[in-house]
């Protein structure tokens, strides 16, 4: 079963009580890809979800929390790498496609790793840039067991 690659996003909106909506879709993805296996994050998302976690202005959790839950995903979860080669697809993702650089780099990372789905609310859902396709699994409409299926 092919992977999927999970927005930094995501992983914020599961631990934010403000978006009750989003929160409880972000759960129901995470345990279905954790469930199904399919499910995967880069190092430069659980980094984001740590500053993003700790750092607002009424922090989602403490230091000490969003270490450790950054913890439990390292080793629930695979973890793809930022590696020179890439930094280098994510620079031809901003010169080709003109995507933020951020950006670039998690489509470069599941470009790299042959991971062919990026769910995230940050791109145009649908979207399919080099054979990575972009999927927002926040609207009402979504359904993580099309993307997900128990096999």
């Amino acid at each position: 079963m092919a992977g999927i690659l999970l927005d930094t996003n995501v992983l914020v909106y599961a631990h934010d009580p403000s978006e009750p909506a989003k929160q409880v879709r972000a759960l129901e993805v995470l345990d279905r890809l954790h469930l199904t296996g399919t499910g995967q994050l880069s190092v430069q998302c659980l980094g984001e979800f740590l500053s993003i976690a700790v750092r607002t202005r009424r922090p989602l959790l403490s230091p000490t929390e969003a270490a450790a839950q950054v913890e439990r995903l390292l080793q629930a979860w695979p973890v793809l790498d930022i590696t020179p080669l890439v930094v280098g697809e994510a620079i031809r993702g901003v010169r080709v496609h003109r995507l933020p650089y951020w950006d670039a780099q998690l489509w470069a990372t599941a470009r790299l790793n042959q991971t062919p789905l990026i769910f995230s609310e940050d791109f145009s859902s649908g979207a399919v840039l080099d054979g990575i396709r972009f999927v927002n699994p926040f609207p009402d409409d979504f359904d993580v067991e099309v993307w997900a299926p128990l096999t």
